[in-house]
């Protein structure tokens, strides 16, 4: 049992918070890579991918794992990221901080999606049983390309203005 729940239960909800977590991530970063900044929306990315990051060190591990070294990996950016957008408002060089560690913790969220889908769905555990294969390097290559820009389209783009009034901000 963990939180009062079966191992089941709870990585059913592991996974919802996670998948809610990568949904909302690239709602949210990609309207700010297209020039729009939606708080609401940021503050759930974070919190469900601070929420995934913290429940992944409930599982019932022995001793250091690669899971528990991209949570702590994970726990690190995202406070950055909280410190960017709500201590600094994403001011100065916060923004670029912001861009980054808010597209880091979106990758690394991706990152652990797309091992699971190797190992868990048959169709993609046969092309890579062991994660070493070419499919599963290319899918992670792609990712990170993907992720690399997206997050220099985010640092490039102008600030939406709703996003440096503090006012909005307190509103939004």
């Amino acid at each position: 049992m963990i939180l009062g729940l079966s191992l089941p239960q709870f990585i059913a909800l592991h996974v919802a918070i996670s998948l809610v977590g990568i949904a909302s991530g690239l709602l949210a970063l990609g309207a700010l890579a297209a020039g729009r900044f939606h708080l609401r929306m940021h503050a759930l990315f974070l919190a469900t991918t601070l929420l995934t990051s913290l429940t992944g060190f409930l599982f019932p591990f022995r001793g250091f794992t690669p899971a528990i070294g991209v949570g702590v990996i994970s726990t690190i950016v995202l406070v950055a990221a909280l410190a960017a957008l709500y201590g600094f408002a994403r001011r100065g060089v916060a923004r670029i901080v912001y861009a980054v560690t808010a597209t880091a913790a979106l990758w690394l969220n991706l990152f652990v999606l797309v091992v699971q889908g190797f190992l868990k769905v048959p169709a993609l555990n046969v092309l890579a049983p062991t994660g070493t294969e070419p499919p599963f390097l290319a899918a992670q290559a792609l990712l990170l390309i993907a992720m690399l820009v997206l997050g220099a389209a985010i640092v490039r783009r102008r600030q939406p203005s709703e996003a440096l009034n503090p006012a909005s901000r307190a509103t939004a």
